[in-house]
């Protein structure tokens, strides 16, 4: 059973903004593995802001806001994007859906979440 449903979009340069604005904004936002999974990509700015997007579609599927690095946005050896949940017995559902994609402008993503 479907217990939430959340999407977003982000223009990519917003997020390379506010990173270069202050360095401190990815830490806060992302876990030290999305750091460096993004940093060695060649347009990082987009898989930031798919990231993002991410976490932001999660809020809205769950319904309320958690810390954003409890939520980490990870791919599979297939490339499947994957979310990871810290302290998952906590969480209120069985299973979360994720599918993310970025353009060089914008990053979007949509999460679905089960019971």
């Amino acid at each position: 059973m479907i217990t939430g449903i959340g999407i977003d979009i982000i223009e990519v340069e917003r997020i390379k903004k506010l990173a270069e604005k202050s360095p401190r904004f990815l830490e806060k936002i992302f876990t030290p593995a999305e750091i460096a999974y993004c940093s060695k990509k060649k347009n990082k700015y987009q898989n930031y802001a798919a990231r993002f997007a991410a976490k932001e579609a999660f809020f809205k599927a769950l319904g309320k806001r958690v810390h954003w690095k409890d939520i980490k946005l990870v791919n599979l050896p297939s490339g499947k994007p994957r979310l990871e949940l810290k302290n998952q017995k906590k969480w209120t559902f069985a299973k979360a859906h994720v599918s993310v994609s970025h353009l060089a402008e914008q990053a979007m993503a949509m999460v679905i979440l089960e019971k």
